[in-house]
């Protein structure tokens, strides 16, 4: 069936769920299989109405539950066929169980994740509990910091994951409803330049390819398993990051924007750097020009993908920095922030006197001002004065109450 191509301008204004349901239109994803859930909703809104209105090709499925939708994404996959979904929280707590499968199988799936609280309490804010949950599930992930990223990391996530080499299934990540759901100007790329960056599907190992007949799932125990997943670790996660590096160059010869796995912004004489993850990193970059204003070298560090975790670009981002404050938007249950864990992990070793502090931040959609970051840069000034962290490690931003409360 022949399907219509939309006219689009030089910019448009969307949200973070329109710029990525037409960046799934575009890549003509051949099955969508998706049970809705805040603040993903419009991602798969989005892809049925253009469905509905002949833009697309190939099929969207309605289904049950998450499992289900992860579920019916891997049979399809595993069948030949270009396989996307969205999720958000407890729909990704539901899912969580097949990714696992969908990874372990080698289906180069893309989730589109925006980013909310998990229950309970019941929250349908955005922070990064979700993200973090799934961080070890063998997919690689992606963050996008605003709708253009939204919309160009779905590219660069069927380019990488489709790759023979890799095969493995990506997420892009977007914080829930302060990228979902926030217009800004967009840059698309028209339809055809848009399908011809990732090309025509080549699926590989395809259970409908009669001629080469594969088995998926297989039960392996203790004689395969571990080596199955030493492989998967180091011969497929570890060296997507190769893979990733020159899709982004690919990506940026033919459109001119530029993605790194660690992205730096005014980091070269900067003395205090703060460290974070999605729609933070624009709001940070704001108050670290106005800092410097004020007579304080402050820099932002954004971490682009977190699986694979790029150790060596931290530690490179970060090695002459003399005070660092990692932002954790999910709650540490006990331990240190998941972000925090993974730097400090990266620096251990490294070449490097930088002192690292770690803050809690932004839970069930709380805003982080430009006030709380004022805040946080003067306080790293004075770590980086004194040589030393001068407060607690740990603390949290923006909280109720004195005996948690940092501003």
């Amino acid at each position: 069936m022949a399907f219509d191509k939309m006219e689009l301008n030089k910019i448009e204004v969307w949200d973070g769920n329109f710029a990525a349901a037409n960046a799934l239109r575009q890549c003509q994803v051949d099955v969508l299989a998706a049970y809705p859930i805040t603040p993903s909703t419009p991602i798969v809104e989005g892809y049925a109405k253009f469905k509905s209105d002949n833009y697309i090709e190939g099929e969207f499925v309605m289904v049950e539950s998450e499992h289900a939708a992860m579920s019916a994404c891997i049979g399809a996959a595993a069948g030949g066929g270009r396989v996307a979904t969205a999720t958000s929280s407890q729909g990704l707590a539901l899912m969580v169980e097949t990714l696992y499968q969908a990874s372990g199988m080698r289906l180069p799936i893309v989730l589109n994740l925006v980013n909310r609280a998990l229950a309970s309490p019941l929250n349908v804010n955005g922070d990064h509990s979700d993200m973090y949950l799934c961080r070890d599930a063998g997919w690689i992930q992606f963050c996008a910091f605003s709708p253009q990223e939204a919309y160009d990391l779905n590219f660069i996530a069927f380019k990488v994951s489709e790759d023979h080499d890799v095969r493995l299934p990506a997420i892009v990540n977007q914080d829930g409803f302060m990228t979902s759901h926030t217009a800004q100007g967009v840059e698309p790329m028209d339809d055809d330049k848009a399908f011809n960056f990732v090309g025509i599907y080549k699926p590989m190992n395809d259970m409908l390819d009669l001629e080469h007949p594969v088995t998926h799932g297989v039960q392996t125990e203790e004689d395969w398993h571990f080596e199955h997943k030493a492989r998967q670790h180091n011969d497929l996660m570890i060296n997507a990051s190769s893979k990733i590096d020159e899709t982004f160059a690919d990506f940026e010869k033919y459109t001119g924007r530029k993605y790194n796995q660690v992205e730096t912004y005014d980091i070269e004489d900067a003395d205090v750097v703060i460290l974070c993850l999605g729609a933070s990193v624009e709001t940070a970059r704001e108050v670290a020009h106005e800092m410097r204003e004020k007579g304080i070298k402050a820099g932002v560090v954004g971490i682009r993908v977190i699986r694979p975790f790029p150790f060596m670009a931290i530690r490179e981002a970060l090695k002459d920095i003399k005070a660092v404050a990692v932002l954790d938007r999910s709650s540490p249950n006990g331990a240190a922030g998941a972000l925090f864990n993974e730097v400090a992990g990266a620096l251990v070793n490294a070449d490097t006197k930088v002192l690292l502090s770690g803050y809690v931040y932004g839970l069930g959609g709380r805003d982080l001002t430009k006030k709380h970051i004022v805040a946080l840069y003067t306080e790293l000034q004075a770590n980086a004065d004194a040589g030393k962290v001068t407060t607690q490690e740990q603390q949290f931003i923006g909280v109720r109450g004195p005996k948690l409360a940092y501003l």
